[in-house]
């Protein structure tokens, strides 16, 4: 695995962008500043929900759709790592993909592996 950015530094900067964009962002728990894993909620104004995790290149959804399978998830990771940030985003459309949009934490995803 490569190097990546401080997860502070990049959560900042993904706020900014997002809400540069119009789109509501925020950070629900703040993590280890340096390494932390981050999780991303997503939501909409009808009442959608969804859940995003790093999976080394980028990101997959969680299987966790309505709002008691996000807290319970959420809950169960926080147990598991002290250090996580989590983070929520209010969308349009939470079926619209934005895995692309946030891009990678990884500085050597142009190398060739």
């Amino acid at each position: 695995m490569g190097a990546r950015l401080k997860t502070g530094l990049w959560i900042r900067a993904v706020l900014r962008r997002i809400s540069s964009d119009g789109t509501s962002a925020m950070v629900l728990k703040k993590g280890d500043e340096d390494a932390g894993a981050v999780l991303i909620v997503l939501t909409d104004r009808s009442g959608g929900t969804g859940v995003l995790r790093e999976d080394g290149n980028g990101w997959t959804r969680v299987d966790a759709t309505d709002p008691a399978g996000v807290d319970a998830y959420l809950e169960r990771q926080k147990k598991y790592d002290p250090d996580l940030w989590v983070i929520e985003l209010e969308m349009r459309d939470v079926s619209q993909p934005i895995e692309r949009t946030l891009g990678s934490r990884r500085l050597d995803l142009d190398e060739e592996v």
